[in-house]
């Protein structure tokens, strides 16, 4: 059974930065493409970004583009999230999980083709 656990994130004032990881154990990490979402205080989950197990076919959604970086090393089973120019609006649970979809490059934005969710790492940007 793969177990994920997040870390890294914290309080941070706007325009800072932080770097959440994702540590996997159980199953053949290098096998699996991951995500990372995120979920406001009475707000849905959202997709946040995705990346392959090859480290490749990073995708982002609109709002991190070009702030966020989805990053991995398979040989310490970790997936990480650098989050630069932080805004309020990022404030949030993040959370990692595992791609088990059928095709990847169709639905990797979408929360129903991921599991084994970790607990989630809290964000908060101040103004």
């Amino acid at each position: 059974q793969v177990q994920l656990v997040e870390s890294g994130g914290g309080l941070v004032q706007a325009g800072g930065s932080l770097r959440l990881s994702c540590a996997a154990s159980g199953g053949t990490f290098s096998n699996y493409n991951m995500g990372w979402f995120r979920q406001a205080p009475g707000k849905e989950r959202e997709f946040v970004a995705a990346i392959r197990w090859s480290g490749g076919g990073k995708y982002y959604v609109d709002s991190v583009k070009g702030r966020f970086t989805i990053s991995r090393d398979n040989a310490k089973n970790t997936v990480y999230l650098q989050m630069n120019s932080l805004k309020p609006e990022d404030t949030a649970i993040y959370y990692c999980a595992r791609f088990f979809g059928a095709n990847y490059y169709s639905d990797y934005g979408r929360i129903e083709e991921y599991t084994n969710w970790g607990q989630g790492t809290q964000v908060t940007v101040s103004s």
